[in-house]
């Protein structure tokens, strides 16, 4: 038996402790996410927002956290870990009171990206906290448990967010956050402690700043499709503005010491492959909670919480796929895993596609979307432990904050993309009934309109998830 000395007995106990600091941002985070995709509608009709307004009380959050998690990250460095983390969690519940209290829908949009900096200030920095208090032989199991606990948010969130909406009023989706946010503060100010400045490494500013315009030029032109057709200005624009920054980030961040897109990741087959086939599955699996949600409201007419519980099976099978997938890694390659996560994603959604229609049994519905999570939830778990193991354990930190970004971006244009295509399959007066959840009061012919909108949605999720399979398979590693 080993003797345990009171040093490592300590450090053990102050670890569970940052953890459970950690652990409270993440949940207060995904909380605070997924909750607005389900409570949409009712934040839409308050505000009488059009369909690019709406989009965008969305979208604003998920450009601004992904452009900015990198750059967080090292300012970090620069400043001190613990004085960020506890800053993020300061400007994520000022931001959530004064969302509450907008008094119009771009003040809505402003406080979201707020919200957004200091969710990219929390996100950044929660892995590396942990990291440095934990022993080594314990870390695995202290990050399982803050990792774990972005299931538990993933599960809550839409219920939650359902019941608020409906009891509360949209503005609580917002002030919730404000006594969590508090806690979350208080408790970090008193339990973190000053963690060692990294070195002092620059700050890729320019490379931020030209991913950032990138993205808010694809997203413009995204949100506009749907509503003023691939011949709006707005939309060619922000087309040509993306395809013209493109080789500019790529030639930028070849010189970049310090690049924020690190494009040696994508050097050889495998990796390129991974990390491609693990944007497919962000794009595919991102926006499916909110279509489905609005599906529920705007096609069937139930109220948001009731949309919030028929939600539940995606979440319900990635909490239950990724510990299952993750004990099946001793016997199943990480290969393996990822291509047949892919595949059951796409079966998922395939089943959407093809049965999409208001009076679609739910039992079917809640097959394919638990299917999907599921494809989803193995697929993390098998992708992530491949690209890991392919690399030398210098360029952990590196890659994982790479991979970061790279979902996020999946993220943040299947958002976009999604409410586009659903967007653009009614007309132009019905789009805004769309995002208001009020189609189902209109005529049959809006509702039949709205189901070849659903379809089209799918089906270009299906596509994907597809492509990402694919990719998958292509990453095969090389060595035996």
């Amino acid at each position: 038996m080993v003797a345990v000395s009171p040093e490592y007995h300590n450090r053990l106990r102050y670890a569970w402790r940052v953890c459970s600091v950690t652990s409270l941002g993440l949940v207060l985070i995904g909380v605070a996410g997924s909750t607005l995709n389900v409570a949409l509608p009712a934040v839409v009709r308050h505000f009488h927002a059009d369909p690019f307004q709406s989009g965008w009380i969305l979208l604003s959050f998920l450009l601004v956290n992904t452009a900015s998690l990198v750059f967080f990250g090292r300012v970090a460095d620069l400043l001190g870990r613990r004085e960020v983390y506890l800053a993020g969690f300061a400007l994520f519940t000022v931001a959530s009171l004064l969302a509450g209290l907008s008094p119009d829908v771009w003040f809505l949009v402003a406080m979201r990206v707020l919200q957004a900096v200091g969710s990219a200030m929390i996100l950044a920095n929660g892995t590396v906290i942990i990291t440095d208090a934990f022993p080594p032989d314990r870390l695995s199991q202290g990050m399982g448990v803050y990792i774990g606990t972005l299931s538990v948010a993933q599960l809550a969130g839409p219920t939650l967010g359902g019941l608020i909406a409906e009891t509360a009023g949209w503005q609580w989706i917002f002030w919730v956050n404000v006594p969590a946010g508090l806690l979350a503060l208080g408790w970090g100010a008193m339990i973190l402690r000053k963690v060692p400045r990294g070195p002092k490494e620059p700050v890729d500013a320019l490379g931020n700043a030209l991913v950032f315009a990138a993205l808010s030029a694809a997203l413009m032109a995204l949100s506009e499709a749907g509503s003023g057709g691939l011949s709006s200005p707005l939309v060619l624009g922000g087309s040509a503005v993306f395809v013209a920054l493109v080789p500019l980030i790529v030639l930028v961040e070849r010189r970049a010491s310090h690049p924020v897109l690190d494009l040696r990741l994508f050097g050889g087959r495998m990796l390129a492959c991974a990390n491609l086939a693990s944007f497919c599955n962000a794009v595919a699996r991102a926006a499916l909670i909110l279509v489905v949600a609005l599906y529920f409201q705007a096609a069937r007419g139930v109220d948001a919480f009731t949309a919030g519980l028929s939600v539940l099976p995606v979440p319900v099978g990635m909490a239950l796929a990724s510990p299952i997938a993750g004990s099946l890694g001793r016997r199943v390659s990480p290969y393996a895993l990822s291509v047949g996560g892919c595949l059951m994603s796409a079966a998922g959604l395939a089943t959407l596609m093809l049965t999409a229609d208001p009076a679609t049994p739910y039992w079917i519905i809640g097959v394919g979307l638990f299917v999907a999570g599921c494809g989803s939830g193995t697929f993390l778990t098998g992708n992530t432990t491949q690209v890991m193991r392919a690399l030398p354990s210098g360029s952990l930190g590196v890659v994982n904050g790479f991979r970061l970004m790279v979902m996020n971006v999946g993220i943040v244009l299947s958002v976009g993309l999604s409410l586009s295509v659903l967007a653009g399959s009614v007309g132009p007066q019905l789009r805004a009934q769309v995002y208001a959840a009020t189609l189902a009061r209109l005529s049959p012919v809006a509702v039949d309109q709205l189901m070849g909108g659903f379809q089209h949605t799918y089906a270009v999720l299906f596509a994907v998830a597809l492509a990402g399979a694919a990719l998958a398979a292509l990453a095969r590693d090389a060595r035996p």
